[in-house]
């Protein structure tokens, strides 16, 4: 694919572009043996099955092309420089991945996204490099962009940019995925399916060999989502066993067997969601109920009296939004998350357990910009609007985890940032993890265990000097500790 490169770091000299220049394209094409971040997140995102036809546009070497084939997807790829003969045929999903980035005139990227559009049967991908790489780059400014010291230009998108850009090319609502990569659908029903799996996962159905299994798993589906499955939801292999029932019997076996209070909690959990989903769409304008996926429709047929009282209850919790008094309180009662002077931290799978509003707050984060696909702890500031996805990949191996990354998007000014602290030497790390989880978090009692033995022992007396590698294991060797795992000991040297 035509990957950008990093060429280190240098200084920027802005020279006056000339008329006519074509930068080296072919050489921000890069070898790999693994699918591009792009492309595995339009896998995981768009949930691309077999026989799923898949475009390449600008394949490079074809590493992803090779790679979606393994998947067993209908991949192909087309690139000018590295596979001239390859077909610009429609495809149900066309990748434009690293491509309008390294493309130095203006009037031709907009063409080439546009061509890449035009054939776009489903949907069509587009990701490029962001401003926050300007450090790795080493050139002089060029036009609208960079010109690199190995002759190859790049152009760094905002992330809000990225996805206004694609929408007034290709005229349609855009959703961001994740940094630098943004999704445009032919069609808005396909945009709302994927906007409704963001906010609530598909529903796992258990395996159905005949009507007594079958009935299990329609239980248990009642007791996942609240309220009873339509036949169109159903699996095939159900319908065919359950089909002859009518929904007044299929109903009456689930109630009896079903558990009331999951069912109570379910429904609960159903009904925010459609709130939330209802919220988030209300910024691409909202359709009739008809427009809607399926799940949704029927979420505001059982829950609700009507769909303009759903619609009217999601707009009074945007407008919680503004509120600093309201937010504040709804951190300070959120059943997940460490509260703190400036903001709550929450773990990545304790989110679904804030407050309603708080996950709006985080929602529309992602909506703006982009949510990275790695993260562990989601921070909500109180103080302005503003969130951050903050990386602690060791989390559950490492007493005190080290931050490996941090993204943040402030939603006052749609302005988005990343600091990334691989090459630090000291970095920041966490204590207290069972704060930042939900009380009933397997892992709670003994993350919970290890910090009391901190606290018993001293290490928390200079809470402004264990935030960072160097001083924490000043502070312990101080005490005479060490830790083996989640247990704190003596130092054999203490």
């Amino acid at each position: 694919m035509l990957q950008g490169s990093t060429d280190g770091v240098g200084q920027t000299v802005p020279v006056e572009a000339p008329t006519i220049w074509k930068s080296e394209r072919q050489r921000t094409a890069i070898g790999r043996v693994r699918l591009s971040a792009p492309a595995r997140q339009a896998v995981t995102d768009l949930q691309l099955g077999s026989g799923t036809s898949v475009l390449d546009y600008g394949c490079g070497r074809g590493a992803d092309v090779r790679a979606l084939r393994q998947l067993g997807l209908d991949a192909s790829g087309w690139d000018p420089a590295h596979h001239p003969g390859g077909q610009l045929k429609p495809a149900d999903i066309v990748l434009l991945t690293y491509v309008v980035n390294v493309i130095e005139d203006p009037a031709e990227r907009r063409q080439t996204l546009r061509r890449a559009w035009d054939i776009a049967q489903t949907a069509l991908v587009v990701s490029a490099r962001l401003r926050w790489e300007r450090n790795q780059i080493k050139g002089r400014e060029y036009g609208d962009g960079i010109l690199t010291s190995r002759n190859t230009f790049q152009h760094l998108f905002a992330a809000g940019e990225l996805r206004d850009y694609v929408e007034e090319v290709t005229g349609v609502h855009c959703l961001p995925s994740a940094p630098g990569i943004v999704y445009a659908f032919r069609d808005d029903e396909a945009r709302l399916r994927y906007l409704a799996r963001r906010v609530t996962p598909d529903v796992t159905w258990l395996t159905s060999k005949d009507t007594a299994s079958a009935t299990t798993a329609i239980v248990d589906h009642v007791q996942q989502r609240g309220r009873l499955p339509s036949l169109e939801e159903m699996p095939q292999q159900l319908t065919a066993l359950l089909g002859h029932l009518r929904p007044a019997e299929l109903n009456r076996l689930a109630q009896q067997a079903a558990d009331p209070q999951k069912i109570e909690e379910a429904a609960k959990r159903s009904s925010l969601d459609t709130l939330l989903f209802l919220a988030l769409e209300l910024f691409h304008g909202r359709g009739p109920a008809s427009s809607l996926p399926l799940s949704v429709q029927l979420d505001i047929r059982a829950f609700f009296s009507s769909y303009t009282e759903a619609c009217k209850r999601a707009d009074r919790l945007l407008l919680k939004l503004r509120d600093d008094a309201y937010i504040r309180r709804a951190m300070v009662g959120s059943a997940a998350g460490k509260f703190t002077p400036t903001a709550l931290y929450v773990h990545r799978r304790a989110v679904h357990r804030m407050p309603i509003v708080l996950r709006l707050y985080e929602h529309c984060a992602s909506i703006a910009a982009g949510r990275p696909s790695e993260w562990t702890v989601a921070k909500l500031r109180h103080q302005g609007r503003g969130v951050s996805w903050l990386d602690y990949p060791e989390f559950d191996t490492d007493p005190h985890p080290r931050l490996v990354s941090s993204y943040t998007v402030d939603l006052q000014t749609l302005k988005s940032s990343f600091l990334s602290y691989t090459g630090s030497t000291n970095r920041p790390l966490l204590h207290r993890k069972h704060e930042f989880l939900a009380p009933d978090d397997p892992d709670v009692p003994k993350y919970r265990r290890l910090t009391e033995a901190e606290v018993r022992a001293g290490l928390y007396e200079q809470p402004h000097l264990i935030g960072t590698e160097d001083g924490w294991e000043r502070e312990l060797h101080r005490c005479g500790r060490s830790l083996k795992g989640h247990r704190l000991v003596r130092r054999a040297d203490g």
